[in-house]
């Protein structure tokens, strides 16, 4: 048997035993939905930091640092400025209207601050996109595991929707607080470990740096390669634009915040994601570079992480299949509880059934689990493409709840009816520049910031 198969399916048995035995603290809709609203400082910042450090920050940062050099680390900057953000603007407030008023997602603030109708659209729209992202999700999960593990697409798509599919399911959101807490350790000792032992096989940072020059041949690429400005002040202002509403507007993260036990446990936590964040900022950029300096023409930029992990750690490498492994399933499990709410909450409790009781509302939370775990793979076995069909609809997403949102906590004058003609401005203008500003590159970036976060 694959030894590299066999660390993961010893791994995904504990997440799997970890949701199973943290299933028997669910008592209803709130332990479900928000974890009783009772997490303590340690556990909000370790679910908010799981997800955050996900595909994206890792093997998305790192495919980055391999073509563009230590201005990547501007991603993972621009997500943590989001995160204070959230820290001390929105969480707060978004909170303690939450506290008062029973809230389990952001379509009930939606309706609360507008209408239902309004919160159906934004529901709707979210429930259909989630269905593909967890799909994309999937596939990047089945992609590593192919790469560092020699495994088949199908079968990882397999294991990556078995392991989030039976953790999420047994307990929802408190069942993924404590797996993100295993996965969140591994990642971080994984990539922390990893660092010094790459840059000692290539020669340390003086070794870094001679090995890149070498292989660009080009003094300005070089320079440009080692300057945290390299990437360019529009992309890197473009990072700011659309990663930091990304990270204090997302559904996933507002239902995190509600499940805090006070505001001051929401500052604390999610400021201390956000340090973490910074500090985390440099690590993938410096594996990317450490890949380049040793494989240039590794075939497309996301291989950097997998290959320089499983190359220059040979007596770590399953910690590094793991740690990224982590990365991937921390995101998919944030993914799976926007469906799950979005289909549950938002929609069948606010529009078929509003009197349904806690227990049916549990038991239809984990059918659509479960059927959304399924329609996952279907589609990452048969739509290979769909994360980047998927560009366009994310930043429209953006544009719909940013709004509406800022304007519903600071001001009573925004009304329903300026909520929906935000959004439909909104909309019309991210199509315009989309279709005509011709610029391919712009749209794989888009796709690659909102199919690898949510």
């Amino acid at each position: 048997m694959n030894w590299y198969l066999m660390v993961i399916a010893l791994y995904a048995v504990l997440l799997i035993a970890v949701g199973v035995i943290i299933s028997r603290k669910v008592k209803g809709a709130d332990d479900f939905f928000v974890g009783g609203r009772k997490m303590a400082p340690f556990l909000l910042f370790i679910t908010l930091v799981a997800p955050n450090i996900g595909a994206g920050s890792t093997v998305g940062v790192a495919g980055m640092g391999f073509t563009s050099g230590i201005s990547a680390a501007w991603w993972i900057i621009a997500s943590a400025v989001g995160t204070f953000i959230l820290a001390f603007v929105i969480g707060p407030k978004i909170w303690e209207i939450a506290k008062n008023h029973g809230f389990y997602t952001l379509g009930d603030y939606l309706e609360y601050r507008y209408n239902r109708y309004f919160r159906g659209l934004i529901s709707l729209m979210m429930a259909i996109g989630t269905l593909a992202i967890f799909a994309g999700q999937l596939m990047g999960i089945a992609w590593i595991l192919s790469v560092v593990a020699e495994i088949d697409k199908t079968t990882g798509v397999l294991i990556a929707s078995v392991v989030v599919v039976l953790y999420f399911c047994a307990g929802g959101f408190l069942s993924a607080v404590y797996a993100n807490l295993i996965e969140a350790g591994v990642k971080l000792i994984g990539f922390i470990v990893a660092v010094p032992l790459v840059l000692s096989f290539v020669g340390g940072l003086d070794g870094l740096q001679a090995k890149v020059v070498a292989n660009m041949a080009d003094v300005a690429k070089s320079t440009a390669y080692f300057s945290f400005d390299g990437l360019g002040n529009t992309v890197i202002m473009g990072f700011f634009l659309m990663l930091m509403p990304s990270f204090f507007l997302s559904p996933a993260l507002i239902g995190k915040v509600y499940s805090a036990r006070d505001k001051n446990t929401v500052r604390i936590s999610t400021f201390a994601c956000g340090l973490v964040m910074l500090l985390f900022s440099i690590i993938p950029v410096t594996l990317g570079m450490a890949a380049y300096a040793i494989a240039p023409d590794l075939p497309q930029q996301d291989l950097a992480l997998p290959y320089v992990m499983k190359e220059c750690m040979p007596f770590g490498s399953a910690l590094a299949l793991a740690a990224i492994f982590s990365a991937e399933i921390s995101a998919a499990d944030a993914v799976l509880y926007m469906i799950t709410t979005s289909f549950t909450k938002d929609l069948y409790k606010s529009f078929i059934n509003p009197n349904v009781s806690d227990e049916s509302l549990i038991k239809g939370s984990r059918f659509v689990t479960v059927m959304a775990g399924i329609i996952g793979i279907g589609l990452a076995i048969v739509l290979p493409n769909v994360i980047s069909a998927l560009s366009i609809f994310y930043s429209l997403m953006s544009v719909s709840i940013t709004a509406p949102l800022l304007f519903g906590l600071f001001t009573k004058r925004s009304s329903a009816s300026a909520a929906i003609i935000s959004t439909i401005v909104g909309i019309i203008v991210t199509v315009g520049l989309d279709l005509f500003n011709g610029n391919k590159r712009y749209l794989d970036f888009k796709c690659s910031i909102y199919s690898h976060y949510v």
